[in-house]
C-alpha cells in the first residue's frame, strides 16, 4: 500500500473536499496523510471532522489535519489538490450581474465570457503564489488543479513556477454519463479520441460498443426523444442539467461531438447565449444564478453538518472525479488513463507549444504521458485556437496588470460582441473588484 501526503488548498470546500475525501478513502491501495488548509476556518475544521468520519466509515488509513498557515499545510506533501475560489460567490456575482448590464448572458462565467476573464484576474496570482510557497515547501510535489478557468491558472503555474501541475475536470465523464443513460452500456464499451481546450473538448473519434458513435448521437436525436437527465433533486439544480442540444447543433455542423455539458460549451461561441435564443433556452441552455449556487451551497452544508453529527449516513460511493486514482497511479506505479489539461509538447499539432491542453494520458509513477491526437481538423481547430491564444493573453495581463492587454483578451471573447461599450465593462469589473486585483 502507497503511503503519501496529500494536501488541499481550499479545504474547506464544500462542493469539493467531502468527494474528494471519500474518493482517496475508497481507494484501497492507498495510505498516509492528508491537510486540510483554507483561510476560513470554520469550513476547514468542519471538513477536517467529516474527513476523519468518512475515513472511519471506509475503514480508510489516513489521518486528516488542517493548518491555517499555507506554507506548513503545504510542507512535504508530494500532492497538492488546489480548490480556491477568490472572492467566492459575492464576487461571482458582480461577474454575474455586471456583464448581464451590458446584455451579456453566461450559463456558468467561470471558464471564458466575462466572468472567466474576471476570475482569472483574481486567481493567476493566488495559483502563483500557491506554486511558488510550493517551490520552498514541497518542490517535487504535484499540483492537481480543479480551479477555473482551469487552463488560464495551470498555464500561469507553468508560466512563472518549475511546478509540475496538471488541470484536472469531470466534463468528459458527465458527457460519457449521458450516453449510458441514452444507450444503456457502460465504460467499458466506450474507445475515444478527444483533445481540445478545457471545456471546450471534442470527440475526434467515438466508438460505442464498436459502432460509430456520432452516428448513434445522430439517430437519438432524430428520433425526437429527450436525453435522459441526471437523478437530482432540487430546483436549484435545474441550470446545472445537460439537454445536449448544443452539442448535437455542432456535431450536424462540425462532423465531431463536444466532449463537455453543453452550459460551458456554449459561452464558447457568439450564437447560443443571445435574446434572440431566448438567452439559451432555445437550445436547452438555462443561466447559472448566483441563488442557484447559493441554494447548492447551503443543501452541502446541511448535508456536510448531518454527517459530522451522525444524522446522515456516510455516503461510500466514488465520484466521478479522477484525483484519487491518479494519486494511486503515481504512488503505486500502477497504470491510469486519465483526462488531463498540461502543457502542448506536441500531442496537438496545430496548437501553439506550451499552451495548456486538454487530452487522455497514461499515468504512472514516471508521471503523466499525454496521448497525441496529431492536428485537429480544420473546423474543430477554427474553434478552439482563438482560445488558446486568448487565454495566453489573459495569463500575461493578470500577471502584469496590463490593462490594454486585459481588454484585447476581453475583446477577443465571444460573447462580447459590443466594441464600443467593452472597455467601460472592464473599467465596472475591474472597480468591482479592486480590493482583490492588487496589480491594476
Amino acid at each position: 500500500m502507497g503511503k503519501t501526503r496529500i494536501c488541499f488548498v481550499g479545504g474547506g470546500s464544500y462542493q469539493w473536499t467531502p468527494k474528494l475525501l471519500t474518493d482517496i478513502a475508497l481507494t484501497r491501495d492507498l495510505s498516509g496523510t492528508i491537510v486540510l488548509h483554507d483561510i476560513a476556518e470554520a469550513p476547514m475544521l468542519e471538513m477536517q471532522q467529516l474527513g476523519q468520519k468518512i475515513m472511519a466509515a471506509a475503514g480508510a488509513d489516513f489521518a486528516i489535519e488542517s493548518c491555517s498557515d499555507l506554507a506548513e499545510a503545504l510542507r512535504d506533501a508530494e500532492f497538492v489538490i488546489v480548490t480556491i475560489t477568490t472572492g467566492g460567490l459575492e464576487a461571482m456575482r458582480k461577474d454575474l450581474d455586471i456583464p448581464l448590464r451590458y446584455g451579456i448572458y453566461q450559463s456558468v462565467g467561470d471558464t471564458v465570457g466575462p466572468g472567466g476573464w474576471s476570475r482569472a484576474l483574481r486567481n493567476v496570482p493566488v495559483m502563483v503564489g500557491i506554486a511558488r510557497t510550493m517551490e520552498r515547501v514541497c518542490p517535487d510535489a504535484w499540483m492537481l488543479n480543479l480551479t477555473n478557468p482551469l487552463t488560464v491558472l495551470t498555464r500561469a503555474v507553468y508560466k512563472t513556477t518549475s511546478i509540475k501541475a496538471m488541470g484536472l475536470c469531470h466534463e468528459l465523464q458527465g458527457v460519457r454519463g449521458g450516453m449510458i443513460r441514452m444507450f444503456g452500456n457502460s465504460v467499458d464499451d466506450y474507445e475515444y479520441k478527444v483533445a481540445g481546450v478545457n471545456h471546450l473538448i471534442w470527440f475526434l473519434d467515438l466508438k460505442i460498443n464498436g459502432r460509430d458513435g456520432f452516428e448513434m448521437v445522430r439517430e437519438y436525436a432524430a428520433s425526437g426523444k429527450a436525453v435522459p437527465l441526471r437523478s437530482t433533486s432540487g430546483g436549484h439544480r435545474a441550470p446545472f442539467q445537460d439537454r445536449w442540444k448544443v452539442k448535437q447543433a455542432l456535431l450536424d455542423a462540425y462532423g465531431y461531438l463536444p466532449a463537455a455539458g453543453d452550459r460551458h460549451v456554449a459561452e464558447f461561441f457568439p450564437y447560443f447565449l443571445t435574446e434572440e435564443s431566448g438567452a439559451g433556452e432555445d437550445y436547452g441552455v438555462l443561466l447559472t444564478e448566483i441563488g442557484h449556487r447559493y441554494d447548492m451551497l447551503k443543501a452541502s452544508q446541511v448535508q456536510v453538518r448531518a454527517m459530522v453529527e451522525g444524522t446522515e449516513p456516510i455516503p461510500l460511493d466514488h465520484s466521478p472525479e479522477e484525483s484519487a486514482d491518479i494519486i494511486a497511479a503515481m504512488t503505486n506505479g500502477r497504470p491510469f488513463r486519465a483526462i488531463v489539461n498540461v502543457p502542448n509538447r506536441g500531442q496537438i499539432d496545430n496548437l501553439p507549444r506550451e499552451a495548456i491542453v486538454e487530452t487522455l494520458a497514461e499515468v504512472g509513477s514516471t508521471g503523466v504521458s499525454p496521448i497525441g491526437v496529431g492536428a485537429l481538423p480544420p473546423g474543430v481547430l477554427n474553434t478552439v485556437h482563438p482560445h488558446a491564444v486568448n487565454q495566453e493573453m489573459l495569463v500575461d495581463a493578470a500577471l502584469t496588470g496590463d490593462r490594454q492587454l486585459a481588454l484585447q483578451a476581453l475583446l477577443g471573447d465571444p460573447l462580447v460582441r459590443d466594441f464600443k461599450s467593452a472597455p467601460k465593462l472592464m473599467e465596472e469589473l475591474l472597480a468591482a473588484h479592486a480590493e482583490l486585483l492588487p496589480r491594476f
